[in-house]
């Protein structure tokens, strides 16, 4: 871990970029012509990301069998789908991302207190991936675990102002967690497999991994020729999005185009990662996405992944391999996993190809 001890050169805060009113962006941030957006294949499918509404999960056995359905499809055919009714309440989704956009607000001396480092990414950051020279993202962000309790961010971590900021993202935090122990049975069923599979898996209901990232995306003066986030596939387990839905941005790779997503007022987004692909022996597989850059309008998102406990080695579920359909992964605990991203940044779906079985 000695290579992920500090950035390899001076970090610039975009938001500061943004705010000095340049009109070209610097070369460390324009992507490779094949990266750009605006010569890439995008559509917006008047379809979308798949919408399911949660509430049917508490209704009869036929509500609850046609909910399960739709999310194994989701699962299966687009690694993402938006979820309605789903018990955390609009006005702490508001609340929170209204407050976290206050610390993003705060002069650059404040949040410079908080600035994070590759070794644990916890704090305000603005790049992953420690090769130097490298082409980086129109984007800042704040990192935080939360659980379990034993890796929780130290009090330094967390921002002092605004003040109310700590207690509604623990707030926030325990909701979501319900939400994705639902989902998590959810899956666990429409695999076939027992409905408490997946979150032992993920070392019990206590024992799962939280963090947070808020992403910051400042105005950009030249948005096709960057990204607020590269192209990649989380490499947790399920990610639960809160994003702006009067700013989009979020884009998912549909075969050779790029599906841009339209998030509903007070749904949240769910994505499917690394480690339940690998779990479900790739039979619900994690999408790449990326974020754009937008010349009009900040935008601010926050993302919760739910980790399986990082040092239980996890692999396909041995009631998905058959002889027909090998085990396509080998076993690995998510700290070693995680590590790659943490050196390489995001690298599409790179890292977990290469965890395929020789």
């Amino acid at each position: 871990m000695d290579s992920l001890q500090d950035w390899p050169e001076p970090v610039v805060r975009v938001q500061s970029l943004a705010e000095s009113g340049l009109s070209v962006i610097p070369n460390r941030y324009i992507k490779p012509p094949s990266d750009q957006p605006s010569l890439q294949t995008s559509k917006n499918n008047q379809q979308g990301i798949p919408v399911i509404d949660l509430s049917s999960l508490m209704d009869d056995v036929a509500g609850c069998r046609a909910t399960i359905q739709a999310v194994s499809a989701a699962c299966r055919e687009w690694g993402f789908f938006q979820v309605v009714n789903h018990g955390v309440s609009m006005e702490l989704m508001e609340r929170v991302k209204e407050t976290w956009r206050t610390f993003f607000r705060q002069p650059m001396n404040v949040k410079q207190a908080y600035a994070n480092s590759p070794k644990t990414y916890e704090g305000y950051g603005s790049r992953l991936g420690v090769e130097k020279g490298a082409i980086l993202d129109w984007g800042d962000y704040y990192f935080l675990n939360l659980m379990p309790a034993s890796v929780r961010s130290h009090e330094r971590h967390w921002p002092s102002q605004p003040p109310s900021l700590r207690g509604i993202t623990n707030e926030y935090e325990k909701e979501v967690a319900k939400l994705c122990q639902t989902l998590m049975k959810v899956l666990s069923i429409s695999l076939g497999l027992d409905v408490d599979y997946m979150q032992n898996a993920f070392g019990g209901a206590g024992g799962a991994g939280e963090c947070l990232r808020v992403n910051y995306y400042p105005k950009c003066p030249q948005p096709d020729l960057t990204l607020g986030l590269s192209a990649h596939s989380d490499p947790g387990g399920m990610t639960v999005l809160l994003a702006d839905h009067r700013v989009g941005g979020l884009q998912v790779r549909k075969g050779d185009a790029w599906v841009t997503v339209q998030p509903l007022p007070g749904a949240l987004v769910i994505n499917i990662g690394d480690q339940i692909q690998v779990l479900s022996n790739s039979v619900f597989r994690s999408v790449e996405h990326r974020v754009l850059a937008n010349s009009a309008y900040e935008r601010i998102s926050l993302a919760l992944f739910y980790n399986p406990r990082s040092d239980l080695p996890l692999g396909p579920a041995k009631e998905l391999v058959t002889p027909e359909r090998p085990s396509l992964y080998r076993p690995m605990t998510f700290d070693e996993y995680r590590v790659y991203i943490r050196k390489n940044g995001p690298r599409g779906k790179t890292q977990v190809e290469s965890l395929k079985a020789q």
